[in-house]
């Protein structure tokens, strides 16, 4: 009750004394009566005023936007009518008060509705999720602005920041009242129709511009992996601006609107964004289950990583946004998509070391080089390594390769270890032993078994080389890689002893041992005929790792050089003696083929490639042709 109306009922003169009226009302009846009259003509006199039925000037402005004060006097006159009114029906229902107060509140609904409606509609940038959700971030860039006082441009822009700060604030401010006042009143379900309305169409139009599109596995069956791959990259990037902007957002305003009920606020965030969030997390489970997985490229497999680690890596925010009872079907939606991906990724890592352990490629391959198979089995397997965070998840509860079938020396593992990052250790060391073994098997297609041990030789030094680069070391550890760099020794040993240990036994020799002319002649025949039969065999094999090529060229060369230059300077003399006269030079070079010099310079021509791996040439190798000696 208004002072003024107090005023006017204290100051009422007395009723004469001699023949009184009779009384209908006691006194506090009476005070009770005059106070609701003062209350319902306070209400009308603001109500009046801006009914849009009766005045032009309150049916083309906004009530909040023109006078702030009056609008929040308003609210305020609402508030002591609906008060009133409940009074009114519990004592007479039929009052002619409470008809005038009814229609009186008609008005009054009617134009907060209009309010509603022009801030929601004219607002919808400051009111836009993206704005909504980063009000804090707002906040804490003001502050940071706050600390370059003399610097023109940062104040420019934080003033900016506290002008949309301020703007978003109040808008979000006036929302709240006109709701709760309409809520109060008995009129929730206009406001939450025109709010409704009015922000799911911000929702959808926000995840159609995101380009978040609806679509069926019939679709998806048919179409190309380029387009899919765009899509699906689309949909990557759209669920991290929904969850950090668009749902968030729209969640943190409609929770301040509707503050004051819990039912009200649930139910219409969870109408407001189903559709756009359904269709947003219904999309990994369509693409998961498309079946032609004998024509799916091998990248696929990464897609859809991608699309699980987007859901995984915002579930936190998928169970806190969507919390409510009413927004079950969408957490049970992010969750189907879950388990969907992980299904067709289980399947996919199956199918990729099928396809290893089924390899039949002819490809060409230069000789001992690196099998295409190796290069692309290591790229997969280092860009799998980057996803072992998820992989552990992916593949916890599925079965794990035999150990029994693996080496115990093959890597360090603890029987007793079944963490799942033991477990995704054993699967890709398992799936590298099956590459091993099958490049073991196409080793056996070159005829000469030096070739067959430096082929084994590039491809583990590709392996290790790959491992130790990537993420896949820290899965596989320093003692597999210290293994297996052992092993690359051990073949490439292998090699230098099956391919040029003849040529260098063939100088084996006991110096102390006189020799005839023919039989130095020989010798040097022997070694000649040999360097050139291992040099025509070898020079046309590749060595692709330049560190591993210059270790086995200089391997070769200390082993085989001293000896023959010894052998060279001390038994060349022999012939020379033999030939007697001027003839000595002429006969020594008919005799030896080879200088030490020559001998360096042939070896210093191996494995040379051209090109880069998985497109090499082998560069034409000279003739082993015996070079004039100058003696």
């Amino acid at each position: 009750m208004t002072r003024k109306a107090m005023r006017n009922i204290c100051c009422v003169a007395p009723a004469p004394t001699i023949n009184p009226p009779p009384l209908t009302l006691t006194p506090r009846q009476s005070l009770e009566s005059a106070a609701i009259y003062g209350v319902i003509e306070s209400a009308a006199d603001i109500i009046e005023r801006w009914n849009t039925e009766t005045s032009m000037f309150a049916r083309v402005t906004s009530m909040f936007y023109e006078n702030k004060s009056e609008a929040m006097l308003f609210i305020e006159r609402v508030k002591d009518l609906q008060n009133t009114m409940d009074l009114l029906v519990s004592d007479d229902p039929n009052s002619e008060r409470l008809m005038r107060a009814h229609k009186l509140m008609q008005i009054a609904m009617k134009r907060l509705q209009k309010e509603f409606y022009q801030i929601l509609s004219m607002n919808r940038a400051y009111l836009d999720p993206e704005s909504v959700s980063t009000r804090s971030s707002l906040t804490s860039a003001r502050s940071s602005y706050s600390d370059f006082p003399d610097d023109d441009d940062s104040n420019n822009g934080g003033d900016c920041i506290v002008e949309v700060e301020e703007v978003s604030t109040n808008v979000m401010t006036d929302l709240k009242s006109i709701a709760e006042s309409m809520i109060a009143c008995g009129y929730s379900k206009e406001c939450l129709s025109l709010y409704k309305s009015i922000r799911k169409s911000i929702i959808d139009e926000g995840v159609y511009r995101l380009e978040v599109e609806k679509t069926s596995t019939a679709k998806v069956k048919k179409m190309s992996w380029e387009v899919m791959e765009l899509k699906i990259r689309n949909w990557h990037k759209a669920v991290n601006v929904s969850m950090e902007t668009l749902f968030k957002g729209e969640k943190i305003l409609c929770d301040h609107v509707f503050e004051s009920s819990n039912t009200i606020r649930e139910s219409c965030f969870s109408e407001i964004s189903r559709d756009g969030a359904l269709l947003l997390f219904g999309f990994p489970e369509i693409i998961a289950t498309k079946t032609s997985k004998k024509n799916s490229p091998p990248e696929k497999i990464f897609r859809l990583l991608d699309m699980y680690s987007a859901i995984a890596g915002n579930w936190q925010a998928i169970e806190s946004i969507f919390s409510f009872d009413s927004s079950s079907v969408v957490r049970s939606q992010a969750l189907k998509s879950l388990i969907s991906l992980g299904e067709a990724i289980r399947s996919l890592l199956g199918d990729f070391e099928s396809r290893i352990q089924k390899d039949s490629s002819k490809v060409v391959v230069p000789v001992g080089g690196v099998h295409p198979l190796t290069i692309s089995a290591m790229s997969h397997l280092t860009l799998l390594a980057d996803y072992s965070n998820v992989l552990v998840d992916i593949l916890a509860g599925s079965p794990p390769p035999d150990r029994s079938l693996i080496p115990e020396s093959y890597f360090n593992v603890s029987e007793s270890d079944d963490s799942p990052s033991s477990e995704l250790t054993i699967r890709f060391a398992w799936i590298i032993l099956v590459l091993l073994c099958k490049i073991d098997h196409k080793s056996q297609h070159y005829k000469d078994c030096s070739v067959q041990y430096l082929f084994l030789t590039n491809n583990l030094q590709h392996v290790v080389s790959r491992a130790r680069s990537s993420n896949l070391k820290q899965l596989l550890g320093d003692d597999w890689v210290t293994r297996h760099l052992a092993k690359i020794k051990q073949f490439a040993d292998s090699y230098k002893r099956i391919a040029w240990g003849p040529v260098i036994m063939s100088l084996t020799e006991n110096r102390t041992v006189e020799m005839t002319v023919e039989e130095v002649k020989e010798r040097f025949e022997k070694f000649s005929d040999g360097f050139e039969n291992a040099y025509d065999k070898q020079s046309v094999c590749v060595v692709t790792d330049p560190h591993l090529r210059d270790e086995i060229k200089v391997s070769i060369a200390r082993k085989l050089v001293p000896i023959y230059r010894e052998f060279y300077n001390t038994r060349s003399a022999v012939i020379l003696a033999g030939a007697g006269g001027g003839d000595g030079a002429i006969n020594l070079r008919s005799v030896v083929r080879f200088t030490p010099e020559d001998i360096e310079n042939y070896l210093s021509d191996l494995f040379l490639v051209k090109g880069i791996s998985g497109n090499l040439s082998v560069s034409s190798p000279s003739p082993c042709r015996p070079r004039q000696s100058t003696s």
